[in-house]
């Protein structure tokens, strides 16, 4: 089982980024997470296996969405508007269970490495 995110990079602020993670097999559930320096990893939205459902932090309501294309294997997180606050490392992670949509991280099974993404002010 692989997860592999990327697009992070150096953005100033009020910009806008793509992320993508790239799976090697499609999952349920999928979430994205952040930790930024000196912080916990954090939820910042997931998506459903199917797209139906999604649930975002509210510091990112209404300026990230996250997407999928199962065809592709694929869950993408669109960041506009970003703020120096949003910097982070990004991850992604992958449920194995079919019956939840978990925010939580210690409900994920499998993980990807991160991808560093940098607002400037």
């Amino acid at each position: 089982v692989q997860l592999q995110a990327s697009g992070g990079g150096l953005v100033q602020a009020g910009g806008s980024l793509r992320l993508s993670c790239a799976t090697s097999g499609l999952f349920f559930s999928m979430g994205w997470f952040r930790q930024a320096p000196g912080k916990e990893r954090g939820f910042v939205a997931v998506i459903s296996r199917t797209g139906q459902k999604t649930y975002y932090a509210d510091s990112v309501k209404s300026r990230f969405t996250i997407s999928r294309d199962n065809a592709k294997n694929t869950v993408y997180l669109q960041m506009s508007s970003l703020e120096p606050e949003d910097t982070a490392v990004y991850f992604c992670a992958a449920d194995a269970n079919p019956f939840r949509v978990p925010i939580s991280d210690h409900e994920y099974t499998y993980w990807g490495r991160g991808t560093l993404v940098t607002v400037s002010s």
